[in-house]
């Protein structure tokens, strides 16, 4: 049986018109292709698309149901430090990078409050116990 893979990620979002500039600046950063107005893709086949939500519907709560964050890994820790520098000068909110036991981490949140992690793992690091 083949392993499965993960395939896309669909967020719904408030307001496409606050939330695509977001998105356009971040997923370029970390290598991501747009294909069409609102879907991007990276070189391993993964897409993400950002549609508008419907009317009425709950917001994101932190420790609600659902997804909590998103995260992508960096090449670097210069490569986290260049994506905050960049977020920051295109005008969007990047807080203090955390170091995490050697794991060095950008929590960052979009205009709805969806939370992305950019991280780098130096080698050796053990990810998972």
């Amino acid at each position: 049986m083949a392993k499965p893979n993960i395939d896309h990620l669909n967020l719904l979002v408030s307001s496409l018109d606050t939330s695509l500039p977001y998105y356009e600046c971040l997923l370029e950063l970390l290598g991501f292709k747009r294909n069409r107005k609102t879907i991007w893709s990276n070189n391993d086949g993964f897409f993400l698309q950002i549609q508008q939500a419907k009317p009425g519907t709950r917001e994101y709560e932190r420790y609600g149901a659902g997804m909590n964050h998103l995260g992508f890994k960096a090449e670097s820790a210069q490569e986290v430090h260049d994506i905050r520098q960049a977020m920051q000068d295109a005008g969007f909110e990047a807080p203090e990078i955390q170091d995490l036991d050697g794991v060095i981490a950008l929590f960052m949140k979009d205009p709805d409050g969806i939370r992305f992690e950019i991280s780098y793992y130096p080698p050796g690091t053990k990810v998972f116990d």
